[in-house]
Parts: structure tokens; C-alpha cells; sequence
């Protein structure tokens, strides 16, 4: 089942963009905010459109105006993320 709000049971999924390439892993979820640990290979681009800043962070959070989908596997970003 596909959804577009974050639940308790997202923690450890793998967030990718809407090309299927990882963004990073869901972490925990706070408040129904999912805090993602970023890929290491995550480009500076790629973290400025999600407003993540610098790699020196441990989690960043995810907005969820940024989600498309959530399935059982994975959090999938919108195009425009």
C-alpha cells in the first residue's frame, strides 16, 4: 500500500529520488518527521535542494512536502524534491 506521510514503521528504509538512486536511510521517525542518515556519495547539489547543508550533520530531517511515495521498501521523492 503507497502513502504520503511518514508512520513509525518507516524507520530503516532506504529514501531514494525519484530515479531510484539513494539519497540515504531513514533513521528514526520524531514527531512524524523522518530524520535520514545521507549517503556518503550524496553530491552538494543534491543536499542543497533538500536544505540538508553540510556532510559534517548526523541526520538530516525530511520534509514531507518532499515525498511522492512511501512503500514497504522505500521512501521515493518527488521530482522536484
Amino acid at each position: 500500500m503507497e502513502r504520503d506521510h511518514v508512520a513509525d514503521d518507516d524507520e530503516g528504509k532506504t529514501v531514494v529520488d525519484s530515479s531510484g538512486r539513494k539519497i540515504g536511510m531513514v533513521t528514526e521517525i520524531r514527531s512524524g518527521t523522518a530524520y535520514v542518515d545521507a549517503d556518503p556519495g550524496l553530491n552538494d547539489s543534491v543536499r542543497s535542494k533538500l536544505g540538508w547543508g553540510h556532510a559534517s550533520e548526523d541526520d538530516y530531517a525530511l520534509e514531507e512536502n518532499r515525498i511522492d511515495t512511501i512503500t514497504d521498501d522505500e521512501i521515493r521523492l518527488k521530482d522536484s524534491f
